[in-house]
């Protein structure tokens, strides 16, 4: 599940060159231990549970986490303040971070919980899946998602990876509701049928609510969650069907990106600075 505004253990700060990758006082850099991933689940669970409604279990209810198994293969891309201090105080945003490797010693990706991704899992070379994304409240700004996509950039080509993919949500468990945009998704950018994901059978809910030339196209693209958009402006797709997730209250689509063919205008610009960038 990806909200507003992620792998075998890496730690230490991205750096482009010589230089901290910052903007202003941001800076973006994988976790470099067990304080900063508890403060990545501290940030997921007040954004995920206090916020959006999500439904917590006793167990995170009582520790004031979000977690999951995944937590323990995974990267963990953070964005600090440090304005708030120099440590797991100052974490405002966070992407999971999961590779190929990761995912066989957890025993699959998450996204394989909603969707059928064999398809993206034969693919040649190594597949990164993107989740559990979000940003505290008064980070949800532009410069907060260009620093986080600077750190993605930097682990993908650190990574050589070749394609991308996670679940992204549309608010609330009403596909009827979310019709007009399930349908300009469905429309506009079903991913192609090498890299098709599939919501499974019996969690399936059909995408094609509306006919096509229904559909104002500018003014539904402009409804979309802003993860989602961005998504589609890097030249993403998304699968064949949506999935209620009745815990954290949302409508999941899976996204598909090969960064052989990212759009230009969105991403090339990050490939510039992040072929200097080791996230170590």
């Amino acid at each position: 599940m990806l909200s507003e505004t992620s792998p075998v253990s890496i730690t230490g700060a991205d750096r482009l060159g010589d230089q901290p990758l910052l903007s202003g006082s941001l800076e973006v850099r994988l976790a470099a231990g067990e304080e900063d991933i508890l403060a990545a689940k501290q940030l997921r669970y007040r954004v995920f549970y206090e916020e959006m409604g999500a439904i917590p279990s006793a167990a995170a209810r009582a520790s004031g986490l979000d977690e999951d198994s995944f937590d323990d293969v995974a990267d963990h891309l953070l964005v600090l303040d440090h304005n708030l201090g120099n440590g797991p105080e100052a974490v405002v945003g966070t992407y999971r971070l999961i590779r190929r490797s990761a995912a066989e010693t957890a025993g699959g990706f998450y996204t394989a919980d909603e969707f059928d991704i064999s398809r993206l899992e034969a693919q040649p070379g190594e597949i990164l899946e993107l989740g559990r994304s979000c940003t505290a409240s008064g980070y949800r700004t532009r410069p907060t998602m260009q620093l986080l996509w600077k750190g993605i950039a930097a682990y993908v080509f650190q990574n050589d990876i070749s394609l991308m993919f996670g679940c992204a949500s549309l608010p609330g468990n009403d596909a009827e509701a979310l019709r007009t945009q399930l349908a300009y998704l469905h429309h506009q950018h079903l991913a192609p049928e090498r890299i098709r994901a599939t919501a499974l059978p019996e969690r399936y809910v059909e995408m094609d609510r509306m006919a096509a030339e229904e559909i104002d196209l500018r003014r539904t693209a402009a409804t979309l969650p802003p993860l989602i958009k961005g998504y589609l402006r890097l030249g993403g797709f998304v699968g064949h069907g949506a999935v209620i997730d009745h815990q954290f209250n949302t409508t999941d689509v899976c996204v598909i990106v090969e960064t052989n063919s990212v759009s230009d205008k969105y991403y090339k610009h990050y490939e510039r600075e992040a072929r200097g960038i080791s996230i170590q």
